[in-house]
């Protein structure tokens, strides 16, 4: 059902998994979506599909002077923006000596100096503005370390850290700030993970679908929650896990032998067999 109000929403990412989801979920609720991606054209085909409440443009978020471009694009377009979803996100997997410098190096820059540049040419907008909501699409493992995905839980621990530290900041200005964790989604990003099976702990639990959390991010626009962890309990759990490092290594330990056992049956179905 169309929300009464529907605001004008910035997807970071939106070409495939959570942020096409949440493009989706969007546009279904009465809202007005701008898709950005590196994927120009496949961001494009997905505003097609979505009709007169979506547009879309390339954006490689590591780029200052795209982004001033993109959101020139959004306010001439719709005269305002009302959220900022910083959703895009990149991994590679293997254990530390194993990634070279230059992927470690593309992990940061995209999912945390990315967001960095996404919040620095939208928050003096939103600040002129007189209103704004930013949405960071973190992880889980911003509270719990992977085993193959160091550099990508190092960005995700200092998302963290960044964005409450903006939200303290800038809390006197009539601006909202929320903060999203998902655990394992069934994407593109997931399926590239159950190729190498040193990321086998990404699998100790099932994942979940992606329109599961692009509901969760969509709530959060009209609830404008401070965090929001998906599932909750999951997610309350992790924190207390992640706070102490022997019972984290416990856990650790017991997911990446479940996880070694259903990645095993994923391929195993992926197979035919």
């Amino acid at each position: 059902m169309a929300e009464t109000q529907g605001k004008v929403v910035f997807i970071t990412g939106a070409a495939r998994g959570i942020g096409a989801a949440t493009a989706k979920e969007a546009v279904g609720r009465g809202h007005r979506v701008v898709l950005a991606d590196i994927d120009g054209a496949a961001a494009l085909e997905l505003a097609r599909s979505l009709g007169d409440a979506a547009f879309s443009l390339a954006l490689d978020v590591r780029d200052p002077a795209q982004w001033q471009a993109a959101l020139d694009q959004t306010w001439q377009r719709y005269g305002r923006l009302d959220v900022l979803i910083n959703n895009a996100g990149v991994v590679h997997t293997g254990y530390v000596l194993d990634v070279p410098f230059e992927q470690h190096r593309h992990t940061v820059e995209v999912n945390y100096l990315g967001n960095i540049a996404g919040v620095l040419a939208a928050l003096p907008r939103f600040i002129a503005q007189g209103s704004g909501h930013l949405v960071t699409v973190c992880s889980l493992t911003a509270y719990m370390p992977f085993p193959s995905l160091a550099s990508y839980a190092g960005t995700k621990h200092a998302l963290r850290g960044f964005h409450h530290t903006l939200a303290w900041e800038y809390r006197k200005q009539p601006l909202h700030f929320t903060i999203v964790y998902p655990p394992a989604v069934e994407t593109p990003m997931l399926q590239q993970e159950a190729q190498d099976d040193s990321a086998a702990a990404a699998f100790g639990e099932p994942p979940i679908a992606p329109e599961v959390m692009a509901r969760a991010i969509v709530d959060a626009l009209a609830k404008r929650p401070r965090e929001v962890t998906v599932p909750a309990f999951q997610g309350w759990l992790l924190r207390a896990f992640g706070a102490f490092v022997w019972i984290m290594r416990i856990v650790l330990a017991d997911l990446e032998k479940h996880g070694r056992k259903n990645l095993a049956v994923r391929r195993a179905k992926a197979a035919g067999g």
